[in-house]
């Protein structure tokens, strides 16, 4: 004679939830030199590629934001992310820089719109503070937590490609978590 366990009764039919791998491109933007940073929010994250896109400074504006989209653009297609997020502009006692700042946002708001990504902003503070615990956190700090959190030897150079990924990794944080049925 066979004891029936609980095991023998199927369980009821439980939706399969999944987590996504989220896949989030950071963006540092200036207009001379862009970050970018590509992390998959698995666990722990992992940094997939990061870098710079420059523009050379004896150009017009409009060729160096031109040139900026186009590397933007470029980075997105090969890149393949699920969204982007980008560091607010901010107040800065330099105008021109602000100014410059926010041209090179406007550059890549609009590259993550032609690619039809949702795009979420971060003020410094905040990404400081998701990264380090510490929202006045200098930019030493952040790159060394960088290297950290991603288990890399050294933070990438320049500090911008170092941004970028810390951009990503607060979205991460900061964004609801998302499952798949």
């Amino acid at each position: 004679m066979r004891v029936k366990s609980p095991l023998d009764t199927p369980f009821p039919a439980f939706p399969d939830y999944r987590l996504e791998h989220m896949f989030v491109l950071g963006i540092d933007p200036g207009l001379s030199t862009t970050g970018y940073g590509l992390v998959e929010g698995s666990h722990p994250p992992q940094a997939h590629r990061a870098g710079v896109i420059r523009t050379d400074t004896s150009h017009p504006i409009p060729q160096r934001l031109l040139e900026l989209h186009k590397g933007i653009t470029a980075v997105i297609e090969d890149c393949s992310p699920d969204v982007v997020a980008l560091e607010t502009v901010f107040t800065n006692r330099n105008l021109q820089t602000a100014i410059s700042v926010g041209r090179a946002s406007g550059v890549a708001l609009l590259a993550a719109a032609q690619a039809g990504l949702d795009v979420y902003e971060y003020v410094p503070t905040a990404i400081k503070a998701a990264v380090t615990g510490d929202g006045s956190a200098n930019k030493d700090q952040v790159q060394q937590m960088v290297a950290r959190l991603f288990r890399l030897e050294k933070a990438p150079k320049p500090a911008d490609a170092s941004d970028a990924l810390a951009i990503a990794l607060c979205h991460l944080r900061a964004a609801p978590m998302k499952v798949a049925r």
